[in-house]
């Protein structure tokens, strides 16, 4: 850790300390009712929380019908899912903060969701059906003290729907839409979402069961002209089964599964090769179980986040190399148990006192690799304490630490300290945070043909520091937060120019990557609002690829009457750094993406107060013409219509 880093972390914690030393008075603390669970893995008001969490409610998700949860995410401010406008079949890129897919660590309802087989143990998005969502909570900068690996620069945490009161209730939908790139303008609908859930309470038995689908074509994932249009389709199910055995005693059991498949072209581009082949396909299975009981007691709460987990992943890829279909293999399997007590001391103070317990193998055939489980595979166990003191006058400290315990390299620790404070005479939090994050070399970097048995774990260390403010009886809402990130240790693939032979190895250096965030919104009336957001990141190489200096989101939203409401989204996202492999250069090379903006907007549409209603979207109305990757195609103007039936 660096002496830029040292100091400025003294200064967050100074400048926090100076604000515990403010005058103390008897005016009334200004509360938000907002309740948010990511920085403590307990449910507390958003005013105590010393981080700046956004939350997407079901209600900001009803507002945002058609969308995807990536395109979601997409304009939360410092977040961007790369892909998220590319065809569906393309995979996407999580960016929080500078970092990558294997720097975010994905929680839903509690189990942290992963695919082991995959190079970075990155999990798909595109297996999440954004229907299921009841909310999204989105914490950033490292956190690694609550939720282990990959929370390097930040989490992401998911709560599916829940069981209604009702003895039985449910909904179902049907929606269908264009698949347009900016130079079509087909009419016919080339994109289907359908699905159905029934839950409800009998007794001291939940249940809730839900089943979607989604199938889409209508253009080439490759950019450019003669590719033949490649498909995605998509199948989820979920089942959730909750019993109350007493007031204090609680058991919570699901069970989901989940299916994609896709076609893909390939390319080579900046070149005249290309390779367009009915040949070129995979999918991807994921099934996972899982159960949760909890028990209160008069100091606090016990609870057990226990599931295990398997993906199936299949690719057929043409070669042009040899005129053949390779067939590529991958399978993985998780088990996760995480065991975490909340006790409170007094109304100011409380504990979490965990260990979380994860396994992992995997699997992996082709024409080239036999990887077997008995010798790709590791564990974790990972003892986690962390403290939290809510004072009576306005300050608030989160403090924690975390052992990794791994099985094949030593142990590691991380520590974090997230002090805040609120000032009681004005609506005004200041908040600062010091903390780490690790991720575990994968087990492909550990044990593929490449793989390398010394490698030691990333490390992650996050500095900022903000404020967070209501005005005007809580109708404006301002936040803005300043970070620096180092990396170190970074798990990189080297090839030895002499012998040609090629390695996962740990890049030596310490890279940083530094900016700011910000968010508005207003609450004019009951019927309209707005809101903005402008996210600022600055990194080094190697680490620009593919980040944007400057986004901007910004958008309204109108209740023409209880049964009617509109919505206007804004996007701005500049210049991209990108590289691709020029195969007439034997190369790569490197290239500089446009900037680009988007205008969006949607409707809903009460046709019968509470039974059904109709929704609309029009995506993308200036017909903008872009590229998120280099050699992947964009959507263009398109149009999305539905129908959503409660009973």
């Amino acid at each position: 850790m660096n002496t830029k880093f040292i100091k400025l972390s003294v200064c967050t914690v100074l400048f926090a300390t100076i604000s515990y030393a403010q005058e103390q008075d008897s005016l009334k603390i200004n509360q938000l009712n907002e309740v948010v669970v990511s920085d403590t893995k307990f449910a507390q008001s958003k005013e105590k929380s010393g981080k700046i969490i956004e939350k997407i409610t079901a209600e900001d998700l009803a507002k945002r019908p058609g969308q995807s949860v990536a395109t979601v995410l997409s304009q939360v401010a410092g977040v961007e899912i790369n892909g998220n406008q590319s065809a569906n079949s393309k995979n996407q890129g999580i960016y929080i903060r500078g970092g990558r897919n294997r720097q975010v660590a994905i929680y839903i309802d509690g189990v942290p969701v992963n695919d082991a087989s995959n190079i970075n143990s990155e999990y798909d998005l595109r297996l999440l059906n954004v229907d299921m969502i009841e909310s999204i909570e989105i914490l950033k900068g490292a956190s690694s003290t609550l939720y282990g690996s990959g929370a390097a620069t930040g989490v992401i945490n998911i709560t599916l729907k829940k069981s209604s009161n009702s003895k039985l209730s449910g909904n179902a939908f049907f929606a269908l839409g264009t698949q347009n790139t900016s130079e079509d303008s087909k009419t016919k609908p080339q994109d289907f979402n359908q699905g159905f859930s029934v839950n409800g309470t009998l007794g001291k038995v939940t249940y809730l069961t839900s089943l979607s689908s989604t199938e889409t074509k209508g253009f080439s994932e490759a950019f450019g002209e003669n590719y033949e249009e490649d498909t995605f389709s998509r199948v989820n199910v979920l089942q959730k089964i909750g019993f109350k055995a007493t007031d204090k005693l609680s058991f919570d059991f699901f069970g989901n599964y989940d299916k994609i498949n896709n076609t893909f072209d390939t390319s080579y581009a900046g070149s005249t090769v290309s390779n367009d082949d009915v040949y070129n396909n995979g999918n991807s299975e994921q099934f996972r179980i899982g159960f949760s009981p909890k028990y209160k007691y008069n100091k606090g709460e016990l609870v057990l986040n226990a599931s295990a987990a398997t993906i199936d992943r299949e690719i057929n890829l043409f070669s042009s190399w040899t005129n053949t279909v390779d067939n590529y293999s991958y399978s993985s399997r998780s088990i996760n148990a995480d065991l975490f007590n909340k006790y409170t001391f007094s109304s100011q103070f409380f504990a979490i006192i965990g260990v979380q317990t994860q396994y992992f193998d995997m699997t992996q055939v082709d024409a080239y690799t036999n990887i077997e489980r008995e010798g790709a595979k590791f564990n974790i166990i990972d003892p986690y304490v962390t403290v939290v003191y809510n004072s009576n006058f306005g300050l608030n400290v989160n403090a924690g630490l975390r052992l990794n315990i791994h099985s094949e390299y030593e142990t590691y620790y991380m520590l974090n300290i997230n002090p805040s404070y609120n000032f009681k005479n004005i609506p005004l939090k200041i908040l600062s945070s010091i903390s780490a994050g690790y991720i575990t070399p994968s087990l492909y970097q550990l044990y593929s043909v490449y793989g390398n048995l010394d490698l030691k774990p990333e490390e992650n260390a996050t500095a900022e520091l903000g404020f967070e403010t209501n005005l005007f009886s809580k109708r404006l809402m301002v936040n803005a937060v300043g970070f620096y990130r180092e990396e170190t240790n970074s798990v990189g693939f080297y090839t030895d120019p002499i012998t040609w032979t090629s390695n996962y190895i740990n890049i030596d250096g310490t890279y940083n990557a530094k900016g700011v965030e910000t968010s508005v919104k207003y609450n004019f009336n009951d019927k309209l609002t707005a809101n903005a957001n402008y996210t600022f990141t600055e990194v080094e190489q190697p680490l620009s690829r593919l980040i944007a200096k400057h986004k901007a989101n910004a958008g309204v939203d109108y209740m023409f009457s209880e049964r009617a409401s509109f919505g206007l989204q804004y996007q701005f996202v500049d210049k991209r750094n990108d590289a691709f492999y020029n195969s007439t250069l034997w190369a790569n090379e490197n290239v500089s993406l446009a900037a680009y903006q988007l205008v969006n907007a949607n409707f809903r549409l009460s046709v019968i107060k509470n039974r059904l209603s109709l929704f609309g979207a029009v995506n993308n109305i200036l017909n903008e013409e872009f590229q998120e990757n280099i050699g992947y195609a964009t959507k263009g103007r398109n149009y999305k219509l539905g129908l959503n039936f409660q009973f």
